[in-house]
């Protein structure tokens, strides 16, 4: 971190914004100064104000929003955005050459023509490596859809640098990322702060704010309780709310599977081979996973690091990633590789909880209607039935009838999350995959969350979870764990043999890279 303390001008203000959605001001009089050169981190719990405050930074507002104050940036310069969830920032139908081609070019007009393509191609690998993306030829050739949350989330950022930001608004960078992941991400932010850029970090990740903040601003429901120096906050912080947030209580015990158990396992994945699409090159595997158990009852966590293999490992249970073989069987009976070839007992019994849980909602219905959508579809649930047992399983949930009949729009991430869960709980699953639901969550919306799911696990009989995650904090939570790298399923076994006695070397490498992210001086 930069700790000059010249007087400079800052390169955007905030002053007194207000912004006021169906009477509600869910910003209420924030100021704030962003300085070249600098890391602001905004933190607080899930609905704070936190994005809509980044955002407007880029004059964008949600939908129907009042907003007043004071929003400047220096000269009209460009800001960047860098979202948590990427996917809905990439065309889906463009592969990633084309959509980061399409800035370099503007770039490099002023070039001879024979020169530009050259030119405009230097510069997209350079800001794929700045972005820490290795293997920059072969992504390119992919789609979004075919990255891993963290490499989409990475070509973002790259498609910032390529703008030539002056502010980048940083909206939770390291959501779904692993730990060495967050390290080069924050060495990544650190030298993008060096360059003079400022850079704007709203984040739930306090080790990545220890590490990258040089001023900090707290926000509860829209207001400002406490601002000022990193340091200061992490050593002394004065308001109560504050010290809560940066509470980071251990999560409960490693559970003991059981033993002795005679059931079958009611999910089996036998010689799964998974590939996607590779441009004009056919296709590229990019998941091997032998022999893979889950129990009644009991939870599976899947780690590894970001684009080891995760989230196609959990598309394929769902029926979402069909391009593979091998058998993923269903209490002994194989499930078919499509969801749109599994009947709609198979769909109900494998329910999905996205790691977007906005992009998973229509933002034209409410929520409520949504969910009640599931137990009536899937098992002839009559409407006002499946309503009733939507508003139940929602307030059992910690989401009130009130917020349960708004729009997606209009709800935190940490309760649109319980939503998504509520609906797929309306299916009465047996296996719940939940993809990274925790990744982009504050400390303490994060301890309702896996409380929610430990207390399912125990409480729904033969209900069984997969919870892809690379927080080994939340594997601890589970029965068992496997660990993917680089699409090799390479260990299982009990967690606590796992996390404790690992026996591969990468699942040693992984402990050792859990390891906070340390503070340092940008150069």
């Amino acid at each position: 971190m930069n700790h000059k303390h010249t007087v400079v001008d800052p390169v955007a203000e905030i002053r007194g914004l207000r912004v006021v959605v169906d009477g509600r001001a869910i910003v209420d009089g924030v100021s704030l100064r962003v300085l070249p050169g600098r890391v602001t981190a905004l933190i607080g719990a899930s609905g704070s104000g936190k994005t809509t405050t980044g955002l407007a930074l880029l004059g964008e507002y949600p939908a129907g929003a009042l907003a007043t104050g004071d929003v400047r940036v220096k000269d009209g310069g460009l800001v960047g955005y860098v979202p948590q969830h990427p996917a809905a920032a990439l065309n889906p139908a463009r592969r990633i050459s084309a959509l980061l081609t399409d800035i370099a070019r503007a770039q490099v007009r002023h070039l001879p023509v024979r020169q530009r393509r050259a030119a405009a191609r230097e510069r997209v690998l350079r800001a794929l490596t700045e972005s820490q993306l290795p293997d920059a030829e072969t992504l390119l050739r992919r789609y979004p859809h075919q990255l891993s949350g963290g490499q989409q989330q990475r070509v973002v950022l790259a498609q910032a640098l390529l703008l030539g930001a002056r502010v980048i608004v940083a909206d939770e960078p390291t959501t779904g990322q692993d730990a060495l992941t967050k390290s080069r991400i924050v060495e990544r932010f650190r030298a993008v702060a060096a360059r003079g850029i400022a850079v704007v970090l709203l984040s739930h990740d306090l080790d990545v704010v220890r590490a990258l903040a040089d001023e900090v601003v707290v926000l509860r429901a829209g207001r400002v309780v406490e601002s000022g120096p990193a340091q200061r906050l992490r050593s002394s912080p004065r308001h109560e709310w504050t010290r809560e947030l940066l509470d980071e209580r251990t999560e409960s015990p490693l559970p003991d599977a059981p033993t002795g158990s005679a059931e079958q396992p009611v999910l089996r994945v036998r010689g799964l081979t998974a590939r996607h699409r590779d441009g004009t090159r056919g296709t590229a595997v990019v998941l091997r996973a032998p022999e893979l158990d889950l129990y009644p009852g009991q939870s599976l966590a899947v780690v590894g690091r970001s684009g080891s293999g995760k989230t196609t490992l959990a598309r394929c249970v769902a029926g979402l990633h069909r391009d593979h073989d091998g058998e993923i069987l269903l209490d002994g009976t194989p499930l078919p590789r499509s969801l749109r070839d599994r009947t709609h007992s198979q769909l109900a019994a494998v329910q999905y909880v996205f790691q977007d849980a906005h992009a998973a909602f229509d933002e034209h219905r409410p929520v409520v209607r949504q969910v009640a959508r599931t137990a009536v579809r899937l098992r002839g649930t009559d409407p006002d039935t499946a309503t009733r047992e939507a508003l139940t399983t929602l307030a059992g949930l910690g989401l009130p009838e009130n917020l349960a009949h708004r729009h997606p729009g209009r709800l935190s991430g940490g309760e649109l999350q319980r939503a998504a869960l509520a609906r797929a709980l309306l299916a009465r699953p047996r296996v719940l995959v939940c993809d990274e639901i925790t990744s982009g969550l504050d400390t303490i919306t994060r301890r309702g969350i896996l409380d929610v799911l430990t207390a399912l696990v125990r409480d729904r009989d033969q209900l069984s979870l997969v919870l892809i995650t690379h927080d080994l904090d939340t594997a601890a939570l589970a029965h068992r764990v496997a660990v993917l790298d680089a699409g090799e399923l390479v260990e299982q076994g009990p967690a606590r043999q796992i996390l404790t006695a690992p026996s591969h070397p990468f699942t040693v490498s992984l402990m050792r890279t859990t390891a906070r992210p340390a503070a340092g001086t940008a150069t």
